[in-house]
């Protein structure tokens, strides 16, 4: 399978505020503001995954027929989704960025803490409720799904539970990214919260799953490298970033794991969804962005060069890519947290997830 233009790998944020900026360069990290109003440009914060290191990718494309299409250059700062929330809190006397791309619970994170501006991208009208806030503060601009992966050459088939998981020859050969670090490490507690029914089965599963768990690791593009090596057996991770990946690591494989034997496997959808940020230097710019993204072109290309799923239910790709997705995720039952409890009540979740688990 070829797909190019797709970043192989999500690495370790540089140290600026928790962020690396990878275009034009941006005022130093907590800094004076130097932004025109009047400008051409935007900046854009967000979490990893689409952007290529080979300049290739979905975002490459994007940010580089925007720019043709309006003149209007854009600035990328990119980070994990809870560290770009936390920069857009810090910043919030000064605001620097005018779009922010980040994955659940993070995005309703930004809203709740006052970060966002109201505003409807034209097109959203076609994106189901459930993926994007009813009062306009955000909308999903790429859909993407929870997984785990695992070593296809060494395992001759996934496995089928989590009880699976507790397998001894796991052990040292299981990692998962942080939770409340990493996105798709919030992830694994969001999928163990519904699988289990509840908090406290949740948190005495994980708590034998840590007998085999490395340890931490605050980014999860990190763990396919080692799982196709045959390092891990079995690591967290998401659809696109990995479905992207297997042309340049071979070895690993997508599963769901089930809650328990003979139920299907289960997923839940992870999408990109983005913001116009509140005070935003280049308001109007940032808008003009959010409908680019939106738009039928932009949505045509968000499989065949990026590896994921269309935000727009009137979208239908037909490209390769949008075929064998759409395969992978055949049979396998999605289910809708629910984003508000999970908003509200995430940081006691993490407190019980670092007391069962000694994190």
């Amino acid at each position: 399978m070829s797909l190019p233009g797709i970043r192989p790998v999500r690495k370790p944020l540089a140290a600026c505020c928790g962020a690396l900026t990878l275009a034009a360069s941006l005022t130093a990290c907590g800094g004076a503001s130097t932004a025109d109003p009047h400008a051409k440009e935007i900046t854009v914060y967000s979490a990893d995954g689409l952007k290529s290191e080979q300049g290739d990718g979905f975002y490459d494309k994007v940010f580089q027929d925007f720019e043709k299409k309006t003149g209007i250059k854009v600035n990328y700062v990119e980070s994990g989704s809870g560290a770009a929330v936390q920069r857009l809190a810090r910043e919030r006397a000064n605001t620097k960025a005018d779009v922010v791309v980040t994955l659940p619970p993070f995005i309703q994170q930004a809203e709740g803490k006052g970060l966002l501006d109201t505003y409807r991208p034209k097109g959203a009208d076609h994106v189901a409720a459930a993926d994007k806030d009813p009062a306009g503060k955000w909308t999903s601009v790429v859909n993407n799904y929870f997984c785990f992966i695992y070593n296809k050459k060494q395992l001759p088939k996934a496995p089928a539970t989590w009880q699976d998981l507790l397998d001894p020859k796991f052990k040292d050969k299981l990692q998962y990214s942080t939770p409340g670090v990493a996105g798709d490490g919030t992830a694994v507690l969001i999928k163990a919260l519904h699988d289990f029914g509840g908090r406290r089965p949740a948190m005495d599963f994980l708590k034998k799953l840590q007998a085999n768990n490395v340890g931490p690791s605050s980014s999860t593009g990190q763990l396919a490298p080692k799982t196709d090596k045959g390092e891990l057996l079995v690591a967290n991770g998401d659809v696109q970033m990995n479905y992207a990946n297997q042309k340049s690591m071979p070895n690993q494989g997508i599963f769901f794991p089930a809650a328990k034997p003979g139920a299907k496997p289960a997923t839940f959808a992870l999408p990109y969804a983005a913001g116009v940020v509140k005070n935003a230097p280049h308001r109007a710019n940032a808008r003009a962005f959010l409908d680019y993204l939106l738009s039928p072109e932009v949505q045509q290309q968000v499989s065949a060069v990026g590896g994921g799923f269309a935000s727009r239910t009137d979208i239908k790709p037909t490209d390769p890519h949008a075929t064998q997705l759409a395969a992978l995720m055949k049979n396998v039952e999605i289910f809708h947290p629910d984003w508000n409890d999970i908003d509200k009540n995430l940081q006691s979740y993490l407190e019980d997830w670092r007391t069962a688990t000694g994190s």
